[in-house]
């Protein structure tokens, strides 16, 4: 199986709003992407913020390590997701890859109805200390 680093953000806007895109295939997920060669971390959460959403963020701290096997897709995943925040740009789908049909801020609640499996392996709408999580099931955190 092929090893994928993905990374994501969680962006709050002043409102506790939160940062979505859909994609393509119709999914409402938080903005991110495949971790490109020779790039850290941080610089992958920045680059795929402001290719789906035109925002400029800043990294801040670690939400959760999620490790997934997708057997269709053949890929290992090590999913990265980071709380960032807004610190420039405007709302502008800049995604050469053209996967981001909509960007969208949007209630917790919202969000919630929009991608519940996300929204519960999250924990978004509580104060959540950084987890490792395998296969769906929490081990760490």
């Amino acid at each position: 199986m092929k090893r994928v680093d993905v990374v994501s953000a969680i962006i709050y806007d002043e409102e506790e709003n939160i940062l979505t895109v859909k994609n393509v295939r119709g999914y409402w997920e938080l903005p991110g992407g495949a971790v490109e060669k020779g790039e850290h971390l941080q610089q992958a959460v920045i680059r795929e913020v402001k290719e789906e959403t035109g925002y400029v963020v800043k990294v801040n701290e670690l939400h959760s390590v999620r490790e997934a096997f997708f057997q269709d897709k053949k890929h290992h995943a090590l999913i990265i997701t980071f709380f960032a925040e807004m610190i420039g740009g405007e709302m502008n789908i800049l995604d050469p890859d053209h996967d981001i049909e909509e960007v969208k801020w949007v209630s917790t609640q919202t969000f919630q109805k929009l991608n519940p499996k996300l929204f519960h392996m999250l924990k978004l709408n509580q104060q959540t200390k950084a987890f490792y999580d395998f296969e769906g099931n929490r081990t760490i955190g």
